[in-house]
């Protein structure tokens, strides 16, 4: 299971190398300009900050507090490491481990994250559900057999929770409930957690529809934004930093609307670099840490001196 990640992803980006060759790839990075990644990257702070909001209302409910500066730092340079390491999650365990340490809960701190991060992908997945039913897209006719399929798989977990008596299932349901009600659901919570996931999953398709016109796709956004919310769906799939399913995904979906293989994966390479350009302030908020590290520990270190030698 450790390399099936890397195993999907390295084979979703071969395949599509194979079918189309690295020219969409370059061409995906040579289109982009400077305004392209300015826009990027003031979209990109508009979507982090939310995310960071969203994750101190819920960091808060559970009883492990973090302030919103903190936060959005904290988050910027988790979504670095989310885009340069393999896993494509390291950011998000780094983000929980150090809060956790920060305020001695490492275990409610993780589930924080866990919590604010599965709240964003739910948000995301039925915003994407009604744009695909509202909008023309290659998939429309196939979402009432997706939505039912929800409804069946939702209804599923509900009476298998309710036909499970064990004694351990009912405390890890208790448990969940309770992280849930805390975190989630109570008044103050959940509109803005609702607020906050539509604004950064909006923003997100809005970085793509700019890496799309910057590949050259004229479409109108009416017929970009579907692709953009599937595009941006493909990345949950395991990923190396994001790249593989999403550069497949989208090229699929703009040949099947009719605009091109090799115009789908251009955008989608131009969209990987915007990403990742735009979240370059998170290596710097790691290099700082990692400067405070090292005068803190120099600070702590006791110098002995033999006796009858001067010191400063």
């Amino acid at each position: 299971m450790r390399w099936a990640r890397p195993a999907v992803a390295v084979a979703a980006l071969a395949a599509v190398v194979w079918r189309l060759g690295t020219g969409p790839l370059l061409d995906g990075v040579r289109s982009l300009d400077a305004r392209a990644l300015v826009a990027a990257a003031a979209i990109f702070f508009v979507t982090t900050s939310c995310c960071a909001w969203r994750w101190k209302i819920v960091a808060g409910g559970l009883g492990v507090r973090v302030s919103l500066p903190a936060a959005v730092a904290a988050y910027y340079r988790g979504l670095f490491l989310n885009v340069t390491l393999p896993s494509g999650v390291a950011g998000d365990v780094h983000r929980g481990v150090s809060h956790g340490r920060d305020v001695h809960d490492v275990n409610r701190a993780l589930r924080a994250v866990v919590w604010e991060r599965g709240a964003g992908q739910v948000v995301q997945i039925a915003l994407t559900i009604c744009v695909l039913l509202v909008l023309p897209s290659p998939v429309r006719s196939y979402m009432p057999l997706v939505v039912v399929a929800l409804a069946g798989t939702a209804l599923g977990v509900f009476l298998v929770d309710r036909l499970h008596g064990g004694s351990r299932w009912r405390r890890a349901r208790s448990a969940v409930a309770a992280d849930m009600r805390d975190g989630l659901l109570h008044r103050n919570a959940l509109p803005a957690v609702v607020l906050a996931s539509v604004v950064a999953t909006l923003g997100y398709a809005a970085i793509f529809l700019i890496a799309a016109r910057t590949a050259g796709v004229s479409a109108p956004v009416s017929r970009l934004l579907p692709l953009a919310f599937l595009a941006i769906l493909a990345m949950v799939l395991p990923s190396i930093g994001g790249w593989g399913p999403r550069e497949g995904a989208t090229a699929w979906v703009f040949a099947a609307a009719g605009l091109g293989a090799g115009r789908g994966a251009a955008a989608a390479v131009a969209y990987g670099v915007m990403v990742l350009a735009a979240s370059l302030p998170g290596a710097l908020v790691l290099v700082l840490a990692w400067a405070a590290r090292r005068r803190s520990s120099g600070r702590g270190r006791i110098i002995f001196r033999p006796k009858g030698t001067a010191g400063a």
